[in-house]
């Protein structure tokens, strides 16, 4: 894979460099890459052509490894942060750790991520569909549905999730947790349940949803649970928002959701946990859960938030104006 990576990033900057620019003239102001996948190629176009460029980073090395990992990749990462004009991360959460990670500080802007709120709506979803969502898993209308999407690696915390399952229970007996998603921990996920004796509570899904059926799960729950133990941005949590679902979210350590989320006062939309107890993501999840009322006042307060600050339109202008400074620069 990474000899193939290499590649691309040499290909695809020669492509550019030789072909668009010096023989067919094309004229072009920024030149941007995203992560380490593309780096070097951003990298050669500013070397050779002098472009302004902009690099976007989306999560590093270090932390989706919780510590481990490449020490390759994380230096292709600070090559492309020291190169950098501009560096454009998705949380404040990220911008924090980047510092950590020695990348200049001074080059460093925030810019979330956003949601589509015309494709992410409740109102385009009808009860026939989210009655067959919930048949699929076997729950009833009565049974409160709590909902994970997402790759089932440690970093996700979905065994936490499963813990505090019989926490869960003692409040709230019906209640039934749907895991959709694909992942190392899959068997030992399974084990879990087994050892657990929690098979009629946990239903599994081992697949990659495409994005309708994705919505569609969100509108059939009644809370979104990502207990991450790092998620610099957390767009799962966004998507739940955006189709007025209360949320419950890992903020400890790197947590993009930490921002998203609001957890009190009048424009709560749901629940800050630490990932690493299942008391406590259990906690916010019954309290989520608490009365229909609430519930719903969580939702709407949630979709209220992205119509404010997460577009996909508000984002692109953010992004715009932090390209044009360093073009004008």
């Amino acid at each position: 894979m990474f000899s193939k990576i290499l590649v691309y990033n040499y290909l695809s900057a020669s492509k550019l460099i030789n072909e668009l620019i010096k023989k067919e003239e094309f004229k072009y102001d920024i030149v941007v890459a995203h992560d380490w996948l593309s780096a070097i190629g951003g990298i050669t176009v500013k070397k050779e052509v002098g472009l302004p460029f902009a690099f976007h980073v989306h999560s590093t090395e270090k932390g989706r490894t919780l510590g481990n990992g490449s020490e390759v990749v994380s230096n292709i990462e600070l090559h492309g942060a020291r190169a950098a004009d501009l560096i454009v991360t998705v949380s404040y959460a990220m911008k924090d750790e980047l510092i950590k990670l020695g990348f200049p500080k001074d080059k460093i802007q925030v810019c979330h991520n956003g949601v589509d709120p015309q494709k992410y709506n409740p109102e385009a979803v009808s009860a026939e569909q989210i009655k067959k969502v919930r048949e699929f898993y076997g729950i009833k209308d009565e049974e409160p549905m709590i909902l994970f999407i997402g790759r089932l690696v440690g970093v996700k915390g979905v065994d936490k999730l499963i813990m505090a399952m019989p926490h869960i229970l003692q409040k709230i007996p019906n209640a039934k947790l749907v895991i959709v998603g694909l992942g190392d921990l899959q068997d030992y996920l399974v084990n879990l349940v087994k050892t657990m004796r929690m098979h009629d509570s946990v239903k599994f899904r081992f697949e990659f949803i495409p994005e309708e059926e994705r919505i569609l799960h969100y509108a059939a729950c009644d809370v979104a649970v990502f207990p991450s133990l790092y998620e610099p941005f957390g767009i799962v949590a966004l998507e739940a928002m955006s189709m007025e679902r209360p949320v419950v979210v890992g903020a400890a350590g790197v947590s993009g959701m930490r921002e998203i989320v609001v957890p009190c006062g009048e424009e709560q939309c749901g629940f800050h946990i630490n990932p690493n107890s299942p008391a406590d993501i259990a906690w916010g999840i019954t309290s989520a859960l608490e009365s229909p009322d609430k519930k719903k006042w969580l939702g709407k307060n949630g979709r209220k938030r992205v119509l404010n600050e997460f577009t996909w339109d508000k984002i692109a202008e953010k992004t715009l104006e932090l390209y044009e400074q360093i073009i004008k620069r």
